[in-house]
């Protein structure tokens, strides 16, 4: 609504994984989405579509929502800008929740200036989202042109170990070391608790997952399917509304909720997110910005982890930290892999530090 207040015009729909849920855009109904820059890959997901229609010249922008990196990753995959907001920063009222506590929607674009101007335009308080931050945002593009002189950008150690890709780790070094040149300072930091992101996003994430999607019963919500009991027509509606991965997500979300189970998986990941909070707290202290990975690897062929959740889980583990501690975060463009696969980085500032962030990745798309 506050896009096409300022003028935007909406040309059409794009794809993205059911109900946000995946990393590839091949948990969509409506099947896969490719890659632009080698069609026999995946864009990346949830909102791979809104990626690869940017990325491929179909529209100057598109909208998308991130719960664990969905805007961000599939911006890497595809060589376009994606940017997830400080949580609170972009109301979500209408947006189909999946986790409450993560969700946050914004834009992928062409460019960083593009970015802040997009943002610009969709943040602010809602009164229909309480969860969003009262104050009126700042302007955005005011610090894009300063550069990298006097910025402080924390390396995390725990981002460039075993796992990350060799072309990656050096597309992104190569970018550090360019702002570094230009009057960067940069601070080596640690975040010791990521070992346990992945394993604490998703058991708090599929357990608001579980909670959200109860609504879509064929009653309140959703497709119906009738049966011959109201038993029937819970379990008809929700066997045949529901792919794959959300009833695998549903089914951990409410086993790690109930009874006997709680204490020993939700709670303890709950407190395990908290840590995290600190370490970045701690992070940013000594830092304006963080440089990190987007991805552990490429865009990988379509297919080749459909049959390995745990896998695509996994893949997530540079971008979910940032919707447990409910930062702000840009992937934007550094280069190419041999393959000619996109190649991102990864600017994460603080809570309602996106004006740093986009300073930051505005000064790194310079170098790149």
């Amino acid at each position: 609504a506050r896009l096409k207040a300022a003028g935007a015009v909406l040309v059409g729909r794009t794809n993205m994984d059911e109900f946000a849920m995946g990393s590839t855009t091949e948990n969509s109904v409506y099947g896969p989405t490719r890659n632009p820059a080698n069609p026999d890959h995946v864009a990346g997901g949830s909102s791979g579509g809104s990626a690869a229609a940017v990325a491929g010249g179909l529209a100057v922008a598109a909208l998308g929502t991130d719960t664990g990196g969905s805007i961000r990753q599939p911006a890497a995959f595809c060589g376009c800008v994606g940017l997830k907001p400080s949580y609170g920063r972009v109301s979500r009222y209408g947006l189909t929740a999946y986790g409450s506590s993560f969700d946050q929607a914004g834009p992928l674009t062409r460019t960083v200036e593009d970015a802040a101007i997009l943002l610009q335009a969709m943040a602010g308080p809602d009164p229909h989202d309480g969860t969003t931050i009262p104050d009126d945002p700042p302007d955005f593009s005011a610090e894009l042109a300063k550069g990298a002189t006097g910025l402080r950008v924390g390396l995390p150690e725990e981002y460039f170990g075993e796992g990350l890709d060799a072309e990656i780790r050096a597309a992104i070094e190569g970018v550090v070391k360019w702002l570094e040149g230009d009057g960067a300072e940069v601070v080596p930091v640690s975040l010791p608790h990521t070992k346990y992101a992945v394993a604490a996003y998703y058991l708090t994430v599929t357990a608001e997952a579980s909670a959200n999607l109860a609504r879509f019963d064929g009653v309140r919500y959703g497709a119906r399917v009738d049966g011959d009991s109201p038993y029937d027509l819970y379990v008809n509606t929700r066997s045949a509304g529901f792919g794959t991965e959300v009833k695998r997500r549903i089914i951990l979300g409410t086993y790690v909720l109930s009874s006997g189970y709680y204490d020993a998986y939700y709670r303890k990941a709950q407190q395990v997110r908290t840590l995290i909070q600190r370490d970045f707290q701690a992070a940013f202290a000594r830092c304006d910005v963080l440089a990190t990975p987007v991805t552990p690897r490429p865009a990988p062929r379509l297919g080749e982890v459909t049959d390995d959740p745990l896998a695509m889980y996994l893949g997530d583990i540079y971008t979910v930290t940032a919707n447990l501690a409910g930062l702000c975060g840009v992937s934007v463009p550094c280069g190419t892999t041999a393959a000619g696969l996109p190649i991102g980085v990864q600017w994460l500032g603080p809570v309602r530090g996106e004006a740093v962030a986009l300073r930051a990745a505005r000064a790194g798309e310079a170098g790149s």
